[in-house]
């Protein structure tokens, strides 16, 4: 059988959101990094992997996917037998998982990446941070973790007493957002502090962390 690839860049957190998932899991993968500066991810061949030309791509054996949650997903159940649970075998359970999933992806993904642009990305390249674009995000985002605050304090989780795909796809805005001034909106949550305190320790996020030293 070929083995699983994941085409990417370390340092896109779509990239970081899949390999997690790989890494949770125990699953052996090749990594291969798109040149994304040199336009890689624009040209053919990677185009026929994601014709959108964004990171990630995904191959295990003659499967081809894309879209980083979709990755993550397949993932989970392709291989639930190896490393962490990161799904449940309970249909009610996996149905309040699915909805954190949206929840992350519609409500707190739409703020924080904006959040990650303004104060990450654009100082990279030389960018100005747009000062009205990081407080109006910042008060949505906060809008949000109100509610995350309000469900932690009474699960260890955001999806309940265990670690979940609910909770890894948070880890790649959160390791940006926690060196920007934005961290002060997890800090100031002391149920959300203590949640991001546990996922960000996980031995297979330091693994994801140990490819942007490479």
């Amino acid at each position: 059988m070929a083995p699983i690839k994941l085409y990417g860049n370390p340092f896109s957190t779509a990239t970081m959101r899949a390999s997690a998932s790989l890494h949770e899991k125990e699953v052996e993968f090749e990594f291969v990094q798109v040149d994304m500066k040199n336009g890689e991810h624009k040209k053919e061949p990677f185009l026929s992997l994601n014709p959108f030309g964004q990171v990630p791509a995904f191959e295990d054996g003659d499967l081809k996917l894309f879209e980083s949650r979709a990755i993550t997903q397949y993932v989970a159940h392709e291989y639930a037998d190896k490393g962490t649970p990161l799904i449940s075998n309970d249909s009610k359970k996996m149905a309040i998982l699915r909805m954190w999933i949206e929840v992350e992806n519609h409500q707190y993904d739409q703020a924080a990446s904006k959040l990650v642009w303004e104060q990450v990305v654009k100082p990279m390249y030389g960018m100005t941070t747009d000062p009205a674009v990081v407080e109006e995000h910042e008060t949505k985002l906060g809008t949000v973790l109100d509610f995350y605050e309000k469900t932690l304090s009474g699960s260890k989780y955001l999806a309940g007493e265990c670690f979940t795909l609910a909770d890894l796809h948070h880890l790649p805005t959160i390791n940006y957002l926690m060196s920007t001034q934005s961290k002060k909106l997890f800090e100031s949550r002391p149920h959300v502090n203590a949640w991001v305190s546990d996922i960000t320790a996980r031995p297979a996020w330091s693994k994801v962390l140990s490819m942007l030293k490479r």
